[in-house]
This record gives C-alpha cells, sequence and structure tokens, in this order.
C-alpha cells in the first residue's frame, strides 16, 4: 500500500465519521427537548401517585445524596401543607436505587417508590415488589431499620438480597427522611429567626 493509498482510505474514514457525527448530532438535538419533557411528565406522575390528594406539589429544596442531583418538595392542598416528599438514592450491590418517599407533616412513611434501578433480576429487584414496599406503610425514622426475621415494627429484609434491601431502607430512605426533617426544621428556625 502506497502513502497515496493510506491517505485516501484515512480521508475516506474522516468523513465516514464526521457525517455519522453529524447524523448522531442531528438526531440528538431533534430527540432531547422531547425526551426532557418526556421525563419531566413521567416525574409529576410519579409524584402525583405519592399523594394523591395533593392539589399541588413544589420544589422545596435540592440535596446531593451519594453526589446525585435529587430534589424535595412540599405538598398541599388549597394553601395548607398536607406532606412531603423526598428524592433519594441509596447504593445497592449492582446500582444506585433511585425512589421517591412521601410523608406526613411527622414525618411518618406513607408511601415508596422505586424509579430505577439495575439490581439483580430475581433477587434485589424485588425491592420493587409490593410484598416489600408495603412494609414502610407507617414508619418512622427508628423503625427504618433492616432485620433478617420476620417482624411488624421494622423492615425484614428479602431473603438473599439484603444489601439491595438495606439500600433502600437506610441508605436511601432513612437518609433521605431524616435529612428532609434535618432541612425543613431548619428552615423553620430561620423563618423563625433562630
Amino acid at each position: 500500500m502506497t502513502t497515496k493509498d493510506i491517505v485516501k482510505v484515512t480521508l475516506n474514514l474522516v468523513v465516514i465519521y464526521v457525517i455519522g457525527g453529524l447524523i448522531l448530532a442531528f438526531v440528538y438535538a431533534k430527540a432531547s427537548p422531547i425526551m426532557y419533557v418526556k421525563q419531566k411528565e413521567e416525574k409529576e406522575r410519579a409524584l402525583k401517585k405519592m399523594i394523591p390528594e395533593a392539589d399541588k406539589i413544589e420544589v422545596s429544596g435540592t440535596w446531593e445524596p451519594h453526589g446525585k442531583h435529587a430534589e424535595y418538595y412540599t405538598a398541599k392542598k388549597g394553601n395548607e401543607e398536607i406532606g412531603y416528599i423526598i428524592q433519594s438514592f441509596g447504593k445497592g450491590y449492582s446500582s444506585y436505587i433511585n425512589m421517591l418517599a412521601s410523608v406526613d407533616k411527622n414525618f411518618t412513611l406513607k408511601k415508596v417508590s422505586i424509579l430505577s434501578h439495575a439490581e439483580t433480576p430475581g433477587l434485589g429487584d424485588e425491592i420493587e415488589k409490593d410484598y416489600f414496599l408495603r412494609q414502610f406503610n407507617g414508619k418512622t425514622l427508628d423503625n427504618l431499620v433492616i432485620v433478617k426475621e420476620e417482624t411488624k415494627d421494622k423492615i425484614q429484609a428479602i431473603s438473599g438480597a439484603t444489601i439491595s434491601s438495606r439500600a433502600v431502607t437506610e441508605d436511601g430512605l432513612r437518609s433521605g427522611v431524616k435529612a428532609l426533617r434535618d432541612k425543613l426544621s431548619g428552615e423553620a428556625k430561620d423563618a423563625a429567626g433562630h
């Protein structure tokens, strides 16, 4: 192969890569706004499911569990605050688990929803199942502890998926509800001038 042939092949490859890059950039530019709107709509639906009786759910602030951007929200019915929602992340066995939790004004859990994860199918992905998530209803910070045996006042780990169970319960929810309580009580003190 001569130098001329090498230059010709290199030039052809560069042209192909540039055209491919331009096509990808064009597709991304067209799809990105659509994906953003769709994600926003999905998040709004997920928030509404957390406290369906709320007329309005507003972002109250942000925090960064495990360096990931997350938000917390105030749910209102009319002008009255009826509860709060916090987004949190827990470090699972295979992934970070993205979740939402709704609490009443006393920070008692009402509902938990797993938004996304990449935990092991058949084991860690059981965190999405109703039998696991129902355990959180009515629990307070003191009850957000994983145990391996059957329990009424704590959270029973999924057999074979203790790391995923702990990631949701203690790492995600316990730390999230505590952060929410601390942030909101800090804001209340600031508003009162203390």
